[in-house]
């Protein structure tokens, strides 16, 4: 039998921000530098996450790997890269949303003795059927990541007899939950998809090869050409023979619409829209609902600066940089101490007073998840000079936890669970505070409700919870239909 480690205990963050899930990549192609191509992909969707990164090479007889903690260019060095010659590789860059960050959980896993690198975006509420077909089968599944179970269902299979692409098909029902995967032995590459495509994967060309990405601002960063997004519940295979698609079940698109909000690039494209148009046209709704007398819009660093644009052009409130981001906060292993952790946000954000003094300031934010980010914002914005502080969301009130990979806290910590707006309001501090609406949300996308996946505003979980069900409640005022529906 096999032996799985256990994991470490889990960092937690006392942000409140809403930590990015993971990337994957993948590439196919003899002749070229797969490593250096996967590492470029890699530091193209290095905002996926900032835990640590791994890269695993095939060359036809075996695979080799590296990973460390830290970011894409802290990881690989030259000589790390000149080190893992092949024509397959995959990547992962990871922010842990399951069990533990030890060294041991960084991604790609390699399993069998080297028979199977595996990496994982996404995360599986339930692993109960998992750990039922692996017990017996290996040592322990005790403590063990879903991403860890995912790799090890697979190689069982394969020490069966089967092909990778056949082992995936065979494990598939066991995978309860979201996920967008690449999975690698020493001639095969395999990206797959979850049924409902919670998750973003990517399909491109490149001149002598294929390219699987979570994102597509990645394919720039290579010269590859996109080709089309995998589809939900589809499998593509990639070896010496060209590409091979296998639609494993019948799909059912369920986007996780925080893509759209908070996660992917702006540079991205997912079903075929812009990331940058998108956010900009949530702002444009958010000044049409919420017409607010000011003199000055400006943006919370990064991903709502479109939206700030958007806000500014439709209500014609010029748009100022008002709050400068340290990109390069995340780039040190030195802890601050308390005095300075406590004032985490100023390390991060720094204000620009001559852009806020006396000024009735429309502050825009993708979303609210305790508050307690919020809150420094508006006092920064304050002790700048402000003489009005409008704090804008471009997301609903998130009243309902995460389990398919976004680090959302349990509900009771959620600012907007139980909370009247006016109670919201006056915890952060603001003048006024106000959040778009989720049917102009779904509006702005410009694509059906029924693309997506909006549990954390409605409650409504696409992807079967099993056991999870009893960590939340539905608060009074949401639709029956949906309190049994989900169930």
């Amino acid at each position: 039998m096999h032996r799985l480690e256990s994991e470490s205990v889990r960092i937690k963050s006392s942000m409140d921000r809403l930590n990015e899930k993971c990337a994957v990549f993948g590439v196919y192609g003899k002749g070229m530098d797969v490593a250096r191509l996967t590492f470029f992909g890699l530091f193209a969707l290095q905002h996926r996450g900032q835990e640590s990164s791994g890269i695993a090479v095939a060359n036809g007889t075996e695979i080799k790997r590296h990973k460390d903690h830290g970011l894409v260019a802290q990881v690989f060095t030259e000589e790390a890269i000149d080190g893992m010659k092949g024509h397959i590789a995959i990547g992962h860059n990871r922010y842990s949303t399951s069990k533990g960050s030890g060294t041991e959980h960084i991604q790609p896993m390699i399993v069998g003795n080297g028979a199977l690198a595996f990496a994982h975006n996404g995360n599986l509420p339930s692993t109960r059927a998992l750990e039922a077909f692996l017990t017996g089968k290996v040592e322990t599944v005790e403590g063990i990541s879903d991403s860890c179970l995912m790799a090890h269902a697979i190689h069982w299979y394969m020490e069966q007899g089967k092909s990778l692409p056949d082992a995936v098909e065979a494990a598939y029902p066991l995978f309860t939950g979201a996920f967008s995967i690449v999975a690698m032995t020493k001639d095969t590459l395999v990206a797959a998809r979850d049924e409902k495509g919670m998750r973003p994967l990517s399909l491109a060309r490149l001149p002598e090869g294929f390219v699987v990405s979570s994102e597509t601002c990645a394919f720039s960063t290579i010269d590859a050409t996109f080709i089309r997004e995998i589809q939900p519940g589809e499998m593509v295979t990639i070896d010496e023979s060209g590409m091979q698609e296998r639609q494993v079940v019948k799909g059912d698109q369920k986007l996780d619409i925080f893509e759209f909000i908070y996660f992917a690039r702006h540079d991205s494209e997912i079903l075929g829209k812009s990331i940058y148009e998108v956010r900009k046209n949530f702002g444009k709704t958010l000044a049409r609902e919420y017409p607010i007398d000011a003199d000055v819009v400006i943006g919370v660093p990064e991903t709502s600066l479109p939206c700030a644009l958007g806000y500014a052009e439709q209500s014609g409130i010029p748009y100022e940089m008002g709050l400068n981001k340290n990109r390069y906060i995340q780039r040190t292993f030195i802890q601050p101490d308390q005095k300075l952790r406590d004032k985490s946000v100023k390390m991060k954000l720094t204000p620009i007073p001559s852009v806020l003094k006396g000024k009735r300031v429309v502050v825009i934010d993708d979303s609210i998840v305790r508050g307690t980010t919020s809150k420094p914002i508006v006092d920064l914005l304050f002790e700048a000079g402000a003489k009005e502080v409008h704090f804008v969301v471009s997301s609903p009130p998130i009243r309902f936890p995460d389990f398919y990979g976004i680090d959302i806290p349990a509900q009771n910590s959620l600012l907007a669970y139980g909370k009247t707006l006016e109670e919201m309001r006056a915890f952060i501090g603001a003048t006024s505070l106000c959040f778009l609406s989720l049917e102009g949300m779904i509006r702005s996308t410009g694509l059906p409700k029924e693309s997506f996946s909006t549990s954390c505003f409605t409650g409504e979980y696409p992807i079967d919870l099993k056991e999870r069900y009893d960590e939340f409640n539905y608060p009074s005022d949401v639709d029956a239909h949906i309190r049994t529906q989900t169930h």
